[in-house]
């Protein structure tokens, strides 16, 4: 019979029931407590324990030189926080009030600009309104002095005690400094955003793609869960070259300097393949202190419409030329008077005409001297005169009324020039006059941004082919190209005539060598260009408010024989003296030259000097050795000995003309049974010519046989002895 109690283990499982029912109840209670009392605080609460769909921002690209060095590139910046109210959660606060002199005299001596002082009424300022993001200092901070604040008190401590936090930022760093800053571009400072030049044209390539990722709080510490990986910028690489950019802007600068110029401008161009290798923006600033300054504000070489002036006369002639109007010969010869001419009640001026104007000339000497009225009036005549629409299509043509799409937001995308609208009546036009051409012709009444006179002048240059400026050649992803931008030509041939390409290519090598472009020139190598001065508007527009303003250029190309670069100068200022030729040129010489430098490369083998032996003269001694160390040495000798060992007084040749070769060549008896004369050999060569004769020798002193005891060409005896004396 069983003997288990049913009744009091019944009372004991109905108590343990009981039991369990109520912890339910005060874990449903409590769960309602949380859910509904609570619930703000632990809301609060998951939100510092987990982010979803947090961005990981990309790394941007880098912008590279044409020869792969860094233009610009990104590195992390970070801004600095104080979470104080994750102080007070934490009970941190307490530990700030014994730390706060610590903390302030650390970031003093970190920021020394600003003082503890300062930073203890700042951050006191945050503690008081529990802010979550009070800055510690309002701008970014390297990674260095990131790391020294990382290690002050309180803030060494782990992150979610602490109250220290920061943004990690890819700052944009320029290895050379400002160089090239408006063809590179700028970013704006806390916002991470390209704000001009390459930066911004080509910012969705360089930017990249943003990731994502999941944060969340484990074992006190935070665990990022990727979700989408972030993809970084590509690299661009530019046609800009370091060197001559920097040679260009420091060109520039003392120009500006010397002549007080207000806005400079260079652009170097690769003849074959249009390649833009340095491109200089130059402006003159004002610091506050009323002393002058320079940098670059604003792309004017893309962005600027003004009148060319005598730069544009290159195009002219060439267009008459190329329609057969004009001619070289004589009888093309033009009259330019006293330096004034009447053009349709205006008078047209030549820059001599104070000193009583060129008179009659030849084409070419009008440009090589840039004759106003030589060139209007070569242009003003015969089918032009008729009909001036006839003229801006060939300008045109020529590649000056072409469109370029080029990667610099607000850039020019054409040149503006006049076209002619015909009027009912026959031979009319609405919007032109009888002066419109001839002004027209010498660089007024269009807007021509300086990219694309330099581009035509470079068509000349390669022989009519017209190519479009390049300033990025290829777009590279962890070293491998993905994208490439060959040289494009816009206009395969600008020119109907080929002798008209020719004639104006010989005319603008005049205009340095015999012209206005002398100070352009070197003497090492030949150029070619076309000087500019001309008049222009002032700030408000008007040509005759008392200030005459002058915009200077001289555009050319070099070496002559065979170009490898063309360049256009321009400078912008107020008042006399103006000289596109004697001020531009000189940037333009300078230039040139500096390029042809750098890139002149000589044989080693030719760095000699004239007037030095070229051969070692080789002393009398052993004659195996001085073969052994001339052969060395890489010089020929003469291919056996003549004569023989009898006297010891060997005479060695020079080097035969046209060859580095060596005669070892012996005279005196044929015979080894005569005392030599060793005088002037060293000790070793001289024993051992006497010994291997059979004669003993004694040394005294040292250095070489100064004096021997037994006269040469003496018979040898057996047994004989000799005293050599070193000196």
């Amino acid at each position: 019979m069983s003997k288990f109690d049913y009744k009091s283990s019944m009372l004991r499982y109905r108590i343990l029931a009981w039991i369990m029912c109520l912890i339910a109840v005060v874990i449903v209670c409590r769960a309602g407590y949380i859910m509904t009392a609570k619930r703000d605080y632990w809301i609060q609460v998951s939100d510092r324990l987990k982010a979803d769909s947090v961005p990981v921002k990309p790394t941007r690209g880098n912008i590279l030189s044409t020869d792969r060095q860094l233009l610009a590139s990104s590195l992390p910046e970070y801004m600095l926080f104080v979470d104080f109210k994750t102080m007070r959660e934490t009970q941190t606060d307490t530990l700030w009030e014994e730390k706060e002199d610590s903390i302030c005299y650390g970031l003093n001596q970190i920021f020394p600009q600003v003082s503890a002082e300062e930073f203890r009424q700042h951050l006191r300022e945050g503690r008081e309104k529990q802010s979550r993001y009070w800055r510690i200092i309002n701008k970014r901070v390297s990674y260095d002095v990131f790391c020294e604040v990382r290690q002050l008190p309180i803030f060494r401590l782990p992150r979610f005690r602490s109250g220290f936090n920061y943004e990690e930022y890819n700052a944009r760093t320029r290895p050379n400094g400002l160089l090239a800053s408006r063809t590179i571009g700028e970013m704006y400072g806390l916002k991470d955003s390209a704000r001009c030049g390459l930066e911004l044209y080509y910012d969705s390539v360089l930017r990249g793609e943003k990731g994502l990722i999941n944060r969340r709080k484990v074992l006190n510490k935070y665990l990022d869960i990727m979700v989408k990986e972030p993809v970084h910028g590509a690299d661009i690489v530019t046609t800009l070259d370091v060197n001559i950019q920097d040679l260009a802007e420091h060109a520039m600068i003392e120009e500006m300097k010397k002549d007080n110029g207000e806005l400079g401008v260079v652009i170097v161009m690769e003849v074959k393949t249009g390649d833009v290798k340095a491109l200089v923006n130059m402006s003159r600033l004002t610091d506050s202190n009323g002393n002058y300054y320079y940098r670059e504000v604003k792309n004017n070489a893309v962005s600027d419409l003004v009148e060319p002036g005598s730069v544009f006369k290159t195009a002219s002639i060439f267009a008459a030329l190329d329609d057969g109007l004009i001619d070289t010969t004589a009888a093309y010869n033009i009259d330019t008077g006293g330096g004034v001419w009447p053009m349709y009640g205006r008078e047209m001026r030549d820059h001599n005409w104070r000193r009583g104007g060129y008179g009659v000339m030849t084409v070419p000497q009008v440009l090589h001297y840039s004759s106003n009225i030589g060139v209007s009036r070569l242009i003003d005549r015969g089918l032009y005169h008729e009909h001036p629409e006839k003229f801006v299509e060939k300008i045109h043509s020529l590649g000056l009324g072409i469109n370029f799409d080029l990667p610099f937001p607000g850039a020019q995308k054409h040149a503006i020039i006049r076209k002619p609208v015909p009027a009912k009546k026959k031979g009319q036009y609405l919007n032109w006059s009888k002066t419109t051409l001839p002004w027209m012709s010498i660089g007024y009444e269009t807007q021509i941004p300086p990219i694309f006179t330099v581009a035509f002048y470079n068509s000349i240059a390669n022989n009519g082919r017209f190519m479009q400026p390049r300033f990025v050649k290829e777009i590279v992803k962890d070293g491998q190209t993905i994208k490439e931008f060959p040289p494009v030509c816009l206009i395969e041939k600008t020119y109907k005539n080929k002798e008209a390409l020719h004639k104006i290519q010989a005319i603008l090598e005049g205009v340095v060598s015999k012209g206005l472009g002398k100070k352009a020139g070197s003497k090492s190598f030949r150029v070619a260009g076309k000087t500019g001065t001309a008049q222009i508007a002032d700030q408000h527009g008007s040509y005759k408010s008392g200030t005459v303003r002058y915009w200077l250029s001289f555009c050319g190309y070099f070496p002559y024989d065979d170009p490898q670069y063309t360049c256009i100068v321009c400078l912008k200022k107020t008042g006399l003296p103006a000289s596109g030729g004697g001020m531009c040129g000189v940037v333009f010489h300078d230039i040139a030259e500096g390029i042809m430098a750098h890139q002149l490369k000589r044989d080693h083998l030719t760095a000699r000097d004239s007037t030095s032996v070229l051969v070692p003269d080789v002393k009398k001694g052993n004659i195996l050795a001085a073969d052994y160390v001339l052969t060395r040495l890489g010089m020929k000798t003469g291919g056996g000995w003549k004569g023989s060992y009898a006297t010891g007084n060997p005479i060695w040749g020079t080097a035969q003309k046209n060859a580095a070769s060596v005669s070892l060549v012996k005279s005196g008896a044929p015979s080894k049974y005569f005392v030599p004369d060793v005088i002037g050999m060293g000790a070793r060569d001289a024993v051992y010519i006497l010994e291997s004769r059979g004669v003993k020798v004694q040394l005294t002193g040292r250095g070489k046989v100064k004096t021997q005891s037994i006269a040469p060409n003496t018979k040898i005896r057996k047994n004989m002895k000799i005293s050599l004396e070193l000196g």
